[in-house]
């Protein structure tokens, strides 16, 4: 594969660890880190910028998989899939909320990895698309900088999303996004959608 992806593995078994990291290198994608708890899980999520996290639900550490889950949705939106040993409903009503782009139950076979990965990078480039936005650019047009969350807001409403969609990706409540809606308008000196989207498309 030429276009290899960054891989995070956070699993707290180092034998599983090992044989994910292997079915990954086969692949041809990187696996950047291994984690074996959450809190060094979250270091490498936000210090190595993974393009997808195979995430343990039952990982060691002060957060569980679904807490880690959650905050991969709300700060860093990468594809993400469970592996877990736990199959039971309680546990997949909880990890369905987050979500994921995978699931996958121990005990697991390296073809299970594999068409898993491909659906969850494939599901995950359909989604982004290809963005025409370039921050410092827009930056320039602005009257003070856009937050990493204002720009990805506004890489959205190019898209054409509504507010609901917004909020829906974004996991963030309808007032939270027409609270960035309206920092947006400010910043880019304009007074409605249309207007932000022209000015930044020109």
């Amino acid at each position: 594969m030429d276009n290899g992806k960054k891989v995070l593995i956070v699993e707290d078994e180092p034998i599983i660890s090992a044989d994910l990291a292997a079915y990954v290198k086969r692949m041809g994608h990187q696996v950047i880190g291994r984690a074996f708890n959450s809190e060094k899980a979250l270091d490498l999520i936000a210090n190595q910028q993974p393009d997808l996290v195979l995430l343990d639900i039952n990982i060691e550490g002060t957060r569980d998989g679904i807490e880690i889950a959650q905050v991969i949705r709300q700060n860093y939106h990468l594809p993400f899939i469970f592996i877990t040993s736990y199959s039971d409903k309680d546990t997949l009503k909880k990890a369905k909320v987050t979500m994921p782009y995978g699931y996958i139950v121990k005990p697991f076979h390296e073809r299970d990895i594999i068409s898993t990965i491909e659906m969850a990078l494939f599901r995950a480039e359909s989604e982004q698309g290809p963005s025409k936005l370039n921050k410092v650019k827009v930056d320039r047009l602005c009257i003070s900088p856009l937050t990493r969350k204002e720009f990805e807001i506004l890489e959205d409403v190019v898209k054409g999303m509504s507010n609901s969609k917004l909020a829906e990706k974004h996991f963030l409540s309808i007032n939270t996004i027409k609270t960035h809606m309206k920092n947006l308008f400010i910043k880019l000196e304009v007074s409605n959608r249309p207007a932000a989207i022209a000015k930044v498309s020109g």
